[in-house]
């Protein structure tokens, strides 16, 4: 069963909600300056949402062999890389 548009917008805003608190956390840390911390925070989650939704569609809407094939992949040179 695929999962739902709305399902997916869910989950990416939920993940995106614990990674700008990461996010200005470790803004804040290095710069000791809140707002500039909480702007980093905002402007990384904005990008970033819209980015892990598009990758999560197109994993979703992948069919499973290719998608298998993807995840199998391994870096160029590795003695493992299975042949085509």
């Amino acid at each position: 069963m695929q999962d739902s548009r709305r399902k997916s917008l869910m989950k990416a805003m939920s993940w995106r909600l614990i990674a700008v608190i990461i996010t200005t956390t470790v803004g804040y840390l290095f710069t000791e300056n809140a707002t500039f911390a909480i702007s980093i925070g905002i402007a990384d989650s904005i990008v970033k949402i819209f980015a892990y939704y598009l990758h999560e569609r197109a994993w979703i809407t992948m069919p499973a062999e290719r998608a298998e094939r993807v995840a199998a992949l391994q870096p160029m040179g590795d003695a493992h890389t299975p042949s085509a």
